[in-house]
């Protein structure tokens, strides 16, 4: 696990940490004590959420992984043999104290080349949706989870490792609260997931004008709002077109859901536009983060034509802009930047690696080689000025 020396220094927007198991319940208060638990089946630990089993992540200890980058392969050149999730992941290592704690991540990263970088939880992404018709709940673990990675990461340690904490929405002054407390505890940027809010009356779209006092306070406290991949809620949609009641199962093929794979973000961007919360909040800073960049110019065009149509139902401005002013991808090694730089040009475009999950690069540096057609200038933005820059620093 080494990379090379490049000529500018790097800012991962994508890197991951491992929970340990007491991550979500050393600090639950004893009344909800019960509604997350580490239970056997078949001598495997899974996670229970309310008392009811998950596979969303099979392996919630995380005590062995796949190794980092075992898909990366499979992500540039496909799966000619018709391979399982299993036989390219290939054989699990046991996962290092690097994926666990930040003193050993830090010696990972000069490793591997990596100066900075933004540090992601893994199993946070499966709390909103298990709990989408309890909003009070998700606050409580919620934030349970935040104390636990203030603890053992903090949200800035030693100006390299910036752990993000995560905010849930349903209930809005809660949300603000949160805010607050990760905000005087040094939090740079948030972990907001792209979906609609639950809320006691259902679901609703985050952009709406409900949740204005929030984008305002995070655009005064100049806080990076980074909306990762996680579970949206969309396998309910994927259910109903196959006749199930599965829950998103994300290591396993189902050719139906990858054909919709990036709906969700797509979704959300278009959100910000058609429910006028980048219009109303023009300085708010966004980052898009590890969903890739395919579905972006399909989105821009067809707002570009609704826009034609009805002016009015954006206030007549123009939503295309305003998505290329405030929203930054980081997209996948596999696809390039070429069409991406035509899109929104070098400054927008945001480095992540995903490391150390299966999914990313195995070398981060590795992500520099598609840039060679680019200035150097341009190259450190893309490789950490624009994300430093996000978050002042």
């Amino acid at each position: 696990m080494s990379g090379r020396k490049l000529p500018y220094p790097l800012f991962d927007a994508d890197n991951h940490l491992y929970e340990t198991e007491e991550s979500l319940t050393k600090y639950l208060p004893e009344q909800y004590k019960n509604a997350i638990q580490y239970v056997q089946v078949n001598g495997r630990t899974k996670i229970a959420v309310r008392g009811q089993i998950s596979e969303y992540i099979p392996n919630p200890t995380f005590e062995v992984v796949a190794r980092p980058g075992a898909m990366e392969d499979y992500f540039k050149n496909g799966n000619p043999e018709g391979k399982s999730r299993r036989e390219i992941f290939g054989k699990a290592i046991k996962a290092p104290d690097a994926f666990r704690e930040p003193g050993a991540r830090l010696k990972l990263m000069d490793e591997l080349g990596v100066d900075r970088t933004l540090m992601f939880p893994t199993l946070a992404s499966l709390i909103e949706e298990r709990l989408r018709d309890d909003p009070e709940l998700i606050h409580v673990i919620i934030h349970a989870l935040n104390e636990w990675l203030y603890e053992e990461w903090g949200f800035n340690y030693e100006d390299r490792i910036f752990t993000t904490p995560v905010i849930t929405l349903p209930i809005l002054d809660k949300a603000l609260e949160e805010l607050e407390w990760v905000a005087e505890r040094g939090a740079k940027a948030v972990l907001i997931r792209p979906a609609p809010v639950p809320g006691f009356s259902g679901p609703r779209s985050f952009a709406m004008p409900e949740f204005d006092p929030f984008w305002k306070r995070v655009v005064e406290l100049d806080i990076l709002v980074a909306m990762h991949s996680s579970d949206s809620g969309y396998s309910r949609h994927d259910a109903e077109w196959e006749g199930n009641k599965t829950e998103m199962l994300p290591f396993q093929t189902n050719t139906f859901r990858m054909v919709n794979e990036w709906r969700p973000i797509q979704d959300t961007v278009a959100s910000w536009v058609c429910h006028g919360a980048l219009f109303r909040h023009p300085d708010i800073k966004l980052a898009v983060i590890e969903a890739g960049s395919a579905w972006l110019k399909p989105l821009l065009e067809q707002l570009a034509d609704v826009y034609k149509k009805a002016p009015e139902g954006f206030g007549m401005q123009d939503p295309v802009e305003a998505i290329k002013r405030s929203v930054h991808v980081s997209p996948f090694y596999e696809e390039g930047v070429h069409e991406l730089i035509d899109l929104v040009g070098t400054d927008r475009i945001l480095f992540g690696s995903d490391y150390p999950h299966p999914e990313g690069l195995a070398e981060p540096t590795h992500f520099a080689d598609m840039l060679g057609h680019l200035d150097e200038k341009d190259q450190a933005k893309i490789m950490g000025g624009n994300l430093a820059r996000l978050l002042g620093v």
